[in-house]
């Protein structure tokens, strides 16, 4: 699910770079067919490369609040199960306590 989600935005920022490219593009009536070309590949290349640093910055923080919150949920799970063991060892204990008590 999340690779399509990631493909398809992707897909939509190459579709933008290029639209914003040649609107850029158009701005300089008096290049040459080839120098507007090479204006435009050089700005969509930019922004894409911009575009990149933005997406793997926001996978590295990502990944860092996920392995955050998998080691406090895990911190969590193993007090809990602490809490859980003494409880049920205090009832045991208190359970059998009587029975030790009449002896």
């Amino acid at each position: 699910m999340f690779r399509l989600e990631g493909y398809l935005a992707w897909e939509a920022e190459v579709t933008a770079a290029e639209r914003d490219a040649a609107r850029f593009v158009e701005r300089f009536g008096w290049l040459s067919g080839d120098q507007r070309e090479l204006v435009r590949e050089a700005y969509q290349e930019h922004r894409l490369e911009f575009a990149e640093g933005v997406v793997d910055r926001a996978a590295r923080r990502s990944r860092r609040v996920a392995e955050f919150y998998r080691r406090r949920c895990l911190a969590i799970c193993t007090r809990w199960a602490g809490v859980c063991a003494a409880v049920v060892a205090a009832t045991a204990l208190l359970a059998v306590l009587p029975a030790l008590l009449r002896q």
